[in-house]
């Protein structure tokens, strides 16, 4: 019988041992570093839930500025057709009312913007107008942060937002979206 060589039988082997942890250890690095987008939404702050119905307002139809966005995504304002592009310009000067006319509104906190769509909207449409209200908003409060305080709106300290924020309040009322096409 042949003898076999020291060499013969050590034949390379790979730990694998340790393989496990180490793949343990590299999927908790990945869940911990990855970072999932979640969508947002749009951000609006609902009123209180109540069981009771709300009481009945009788509102200055001067100080409501009527936004309908149909199913064809075509913009009306206060009932005539309206451009995207000069939503937000219309928009503030409806608020601030330069001019003093009386189809606008009586005073930035009696503004009211009326915001309604129809079933049928296309929902980027309905967020470009959306936007475009509420960049009339902000606007409006950096030219006032600037004109009243010198420093944009970002920058003031909080009781000079609030103040602010209380001169021209943001006022968004989305009404209950129509069937499809009933507000064309």
């Amino acid at each position: 019988m042949s003898k076999k060589r020291a060499k013969d039988r050590m034949k390379p082997e790979v730990n694998a041992g340790s393989m496990a942890d180490i793949a343990f250890l590299l999927l908790i690095f990945f869940l911990v570093t990855t970072t999932i987008d979640v969508d947002k939404g749009v951000l609006v702050k609902l009123p209180p839930w109540s069981n009771e119905p709300p009481p009945e307002m009788k509102m200055n139809t001067r100080n409501v500025y009527s936004v309908l966005v149909n199913a064809n995504n075509e913009l009306l304002v206060r009932g005539e057709p309206a451009s995207l592009r000069t939503l937000r310009d219309n928009t503030k000067e409806f608020i601030m009312n330069p001019r003093r006319l009386d189809n606008m509104a009586q005073d930035p906190t009696k503004a009211i913007i009326s915001l309604k769509n129809d079933r049928g909207t296309n929902y980027k449409t309905y967020l470009e107008v959306y936007n475009e209200l509420k960049a009339a908003y902000n606007e409006l409060r950096e030219e006032e942060a600037q004109k009243k305080y010198g420093k944009s709106f970002a920058f003031l300290e909080k009781g000079q937002q609030r103040e602010i924020r209380s001169r021209i309040p943001l006022v968004i009322s989305e009404a209950e979206p129509t069937d499809f096409g009933e507000e064309n």
